[in-house]
């Protein structure tokens, strides 16, 4: 499967020069290299002048994500990273259109992921081809102290959250996982890429500072009780 597109300004027409392009997935035996010196199935490029992205790959395959549950199938998907400086650092999934568990899953499913549900084309000698462009947003940069009063552990009801910093995004792990790349929205407010999670942080008067956390079905609450210097 080829995978390719063109990465633009967030006025978008002017191709980027320089975009960090990172894309992973999983291999054909539902399984995600995260051990082996091979890091199969993963790649970076940067763009150039012309913005544009390829990568040669195979089609990767829908998989379970908690193995006893028979309703956590995944459907088929390509994760995607893109960075550069001068614009909001964007982290999303592609999907493609007539794949299984598209419909049932809730990221796929979501109204924010229409245009990411993308058309598979056969070529020559039957491979594949897909093609997603990518119109950047624009950056709401936030002053490093901020960050330093948010990030850290904070204890919620039956477990730990961290929120860690890297470039321009907000990392949320959940118990110790990687669960979300949040972006800055303003008003101490950062928000995944389908609209959930939502966190909201309140700086407190004595120092301390309260994470609301929003998800699909459920609101959270913590304060930090370790915080980082970054």
């Amino acid at each position: 499967m080829n995978l390719s597109g063109v990465i633009f300004k967030d006025d978008g027409k002017t191709p980027l020069n320089n975009a960090l392009v990172e894309m992973w997935h999983c291999d054909d035996h539902e399984h995600y290299d995260n051990d082996s010196d091979d890091y199969m199935f993963r790649g970076a490029l940067k763009t150039g002048p012309n913005g544009k992205y390829s990568f040669r790959t195979i089609m990767p395959v829908s998989y379970k994500a908690v193995p006893d549950d028979e309703s956590s199938w995944r459907p088929a998907h390509i994760h995607l990273r893109v960075s550069i400086p001068t614009q909001q650092d964007l982290i999303t999934q592609l999907y493609f259109k007539g794949g299984k568990y598209v419909d049932t899953d809730p990221w796929a499913s979501s109204p924010q992921a229409v245009n990411r549900i993308l058309n598979v084309k056969t070529v020559d000698k039957g491979e594949l081809e897909v093609v997603f462009d990518v119109v950047m947003s624009k950056e709401f940069p936030l002053e490093n102290e901020v960050y330093q009063k948010i990030t850290g552990l904070y204890e919620i009801e039956n477990g730990v959250v961290e929120f860690l910093k890297d470039d321009d995004l907000l990392y949320l792990k959940w118990n110790g996982q990687l669960h979300s790349g949040l972006k800055y929205l303003g008003n101490n407010t950062f928000e995944g890429g389908i609209g959930f999670p939502k966190v909201t942080f309140e700086l407190q008067s004595k120092g301390g500072t309260k994470a609301t956390i929003v998800m699909e079905k459920k609101t959270y609450t913590g304060v930090r009780y370790m915080k980082y210097n970054n």
